[in-house]
Protein backbone atom coordinates (compact mmCIF):
# COMPACT_ATOMS: atom_id res chain seq x y z
CA UNK A 1 0.00 0.00 0.00
CA UNK A 2 1.43 3.35 -0.88
CA UNK A 3 0.28 6.45 1.13
CA UNK A 4 1.00 9.91 0.58
CA UNK A 5 0.58 13.56 2.49
CA UNK A 6 -2.83 16.29 1.21
CA UNK A 7 0.78 17.66 -0.09
CA UNK A 8 1.39 14.97 -2.60
CA UNK A 9 4.61 13.77 -0.16
CA UNK A 10 4.75 10.14 -0.87
CA UNK A 11 5.24 8.38 2.98
CA UNK A 12 8.24 5.64 2.43
CA UNK A 13 7.62 4.24 5.69
CA UNK A 14 5.51 1.18 6.85
CA UNK A 15 1.96 3.31 7.33
CA UNK A 16 2.43 1.76 11.08
CA UNK A 17 5.44 3.79 11.65
CA UNK A 18 4.72 7.21 9.98
CA UNK A 19 1.75 6.68 11.81
CA UNK A 20 3.81 6.21 15.33
CA UNK A 21 6.22 8.82 14.02
CA UNK A 22 3.00 11.50 13.94
CA UNK A 23 1.51 10.42 17.16
CA UNK A 24 4.75 10.93 19.07
CA UNK A 25 6.04 14.28 17.30
CA UNK A 26 2.36 15.67 18.03
CA UNK A 27 2.19 14.42 21.58
CA UNK A 28 6.11 15.79 21.97
CA UNK A 29 4.27 19.40 20.49
CA UNK A 30 1.57 18.94 23.66
CA UNK A 31 -1.20 18.35 21.07
CA UNK A 32 -3.92 16.27 21.72
CA UNK A 33 -4.99 13.57 19.14
CA UNK A 34 -8.02 11.68 17.23
CA UNK A 35 -7.89 9.83 14.70
CA UNK A 36 -10.63 9.53 12.36
CA UNK A 37 -10.31 7.20 9.47
CA UNK A 38 -12.80 6.94 6.56
CA UNK A 39 -12.76 5.79 2.89
CA UNK A 40 -15.41 7.27 -0.05
CA UNK A 41 -15.76 5.79 -3.83
CA UNK A 42 -16.24 7.38 -7.49
CA UNK A 43 -17.30 4.96 -10.15
CA UNK A 44 -15.50 6.67 -13.60
CA UNK A 45 -15.94 4.86 -16.79
CA UNK A 46 -15.95 1.12 -16.16
CA UNK A 47 -13.40 1.90 -13.38
CA UNK A 48 -13.99 2.54 -9.48
CA UNK A 49 -11.72 4.74 -7.99
CA UNK A 50 -11.23 4.14 -3.70
CA UNK A 51 -9.47 7.03 -0.90
CA UNK A 52 -8.99 6.00 2.17
CA UNK A 53 -7.89 8.68 4.69
CA UNK A 54 -5.91 8.49 8.36
CA UNK A 55 -7.45 11.65 9.82
CA UNK A 56 -5.28 12.95 12.61
CA UNK A 57 -7.40 15.58 14.56
CA UNK A 58 -5.41 17.97 17.11
CA UNK A 59 -7.98 19.08 19.47
CA UNK A 60 -8.32 22.65 18.67
CA UNK A 61 -5.60 23.10 16.67
CA UNK A 62 -6.53 21.76 13.22
CA UNK A 63 -5.47 18.43 11.29
CA UNK A 64 -3.51 16.50 8.84
CA UNK A 65 -4.38 13.21 6.90
CA UNK A 66 -2.67 10.57 5.33
CA UNK A 67 -4.17 9.22 1.59
CA UNK A 68 -3.77 5.66 0.05
CA UNK A 69 -5.29 5.82 -3.61
CA UNK A 70 -6.46 2.46 -5.69
CA UNK A 71 -8.38 1.82 -8.59
CA UNK A 72 -10.61 -1.23 -9.67
CA UNK A 73 -11.94 -2.57 -12.73
CA UNK A 74 -14.60 -4.44 -11.23
CA UNK A 75 -18.06 -3.56 -11.62
CA UNK A 76 -19.73 -3.59 -8.04
CA UNK A 77 -23.20 -2.36 -6.87
CA UNK A 78 -24.19 0.40 -4.72
CA UNK A 79 -24.05 -1.80 -1.53
CA UNK A 80 -20.87 -3.61 -2.47
CA UNK A 81 -19.17 -0.22 -3.32
CA UNK A 82 -20.32 0.98 0.16
CA UNK A 83 -18.91 -2.14 1.92
CA UNK A 84 -15.75 -2.25 0.42
CA UNK A 85 -15.43 1.10 1.36
CA UNK A 86 -16.19 0.38 5.10
CA UNK A 87 -14.00 -2.50 5.00
CA UNK A 88 -10.99 -0.48 3.42
CA UNK A 89 -11.29 1.84 6.60
CA UNK A 90 -11.86 -1.22 9.03
CA UNK A 91 -8.52 -2.61 7.86
CA UNK A 92 -6.93 0.14 8.03
CA UNK A 93 -8.70 0.57 11.61
CA UNK A 94 -7.57 -2.80 12.47
CA UNK A 95 -3.86 -2.52 11.35
CA UNK A 96 -3.39 0.44 13.42
CA UNK A 97 -5.50 0.43 17.02
CA UNK A 98 -2.94 -1.65 18.97
CA UNK A 99 -0.54 1.47 18.36
CA UNK A 100 -3.48 3.83 18.92
CA UNK A 101 -4.52 2.22 22.34
CA UNK A 102 -0.22 2.45 23.30
CA UNK A 103 -0.22 6.18 23.14
CA UNK A 104 -3.90 6.67 24.26
CA UNK A 105 -5.63 8.66 21.15
CA UNK A 106 -9.29 7.58 20.50
CA UNK A 107 -10.22 6.12 17.52
CA UNK A 108 -13.33 6.40 15.12
CA UNK A 109 -14.39 4.53 11.84
CA UNK A 110 -16.52 6.99 9.37
CA UNK A 111 -18.52 5.46 6.94
CA UNK A 112 -19.78 7.38 3.56
CA UNK A 113 -23.34 6.08 4.08
CA UNK A 114 -26.12 8.45 4.37
CA UNK A 115 -28.74 7.89 7.31
CA UNK A 116 -31.28 9.40 5.48
CA UNK A 117 -33.03 6.41 3.66
CA UNK A 118 -34.07 8.23 0.54
CA UNK A 119 -30.71 7.82 -0.43
CA UNK A 120 -29.00 5.11 -2.05
CA UNK A 121 -25.98 4.45 0.02
CA UNK A 122 -28.37 3.85 2.60
CA UNK A 123 -29.40 0.54 1.91
CA UNK A 124 -25.81 -0.64 3.38
CA UNK A 125 -26.15 1.24 6.62
CA UNK A 126 -27.01 -1.47 8.66
CA UNK A 127 -24.42 -3.83 7.45
CA UNK A 128 -21.83 -1.13 7.94
CA UNK A 129 -22.69 -0.36 11.02
CA UNK A 130 -22.80 -3.76 12.44
CA UNK A 131 -19.50 -4.62 10.82
CA UNK A 132 -17.24 -1.58 12.32
CA UNK A 133 -19.21 -2.16 15.88
CA UNK A 134 -19.02 -5.75 15.52
CA UNK A 135 -14.85 -5.09 15.40
CA UNK A 136 -15.15 -2.79 18.29
CA UNK A 137 -14.81 0.37 16.59
CA UNK A 138 -16.61 4.10 17.54
CA UNK A 139 -19.20 4.48 14.14
CA UNK A 140 -19.55 7.63 12.55
CA UNK A 141 -22.16 7.80 9.67
CA UNK A 142 -23.01 11.33 7.19
CA UNK A 143 -23.66 13.69 8.58
CA UNK A 144 -20.99 13.02 11.13
CA UNK A 145 -18.94 11.37 9.02
CA UNK A 146 -16.20 13.78 8.25
CA UNK A 147 -12.92 11.80 7.56
CA UNK A 148 -14.93 10.09 4.79
CA UNK A 149 -17.59 11.88 3.41
CA UNK A 150 -14.94 15.15 3.45
CA UNK A 151 -11.82 14.31 3.01
CA UNK A 152 -11.76 11.14 1.09
CA UNK A 153 -14.19 12.51 -1.01
CA UNK A 154 -11.76 15.81 -1.85
CA UNK A 155 -9.37 13.39 -3.10
CA UNK A 156 -10.78 10.17 -4.83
Amino acid sequence: MHWRKFDGQRIDLPIKEAVEQAIIREKNAGHRLKVCIGSDSQVRGSAIEFATVIVFLREKKGGFMFIHQERTERELSIRERMITEVAKSVEVAYALCDLLDKYGVDLEVHADINTDPHFQSNVALKEAMGYILGMGFAFKAKPDAFASSSCADKVV
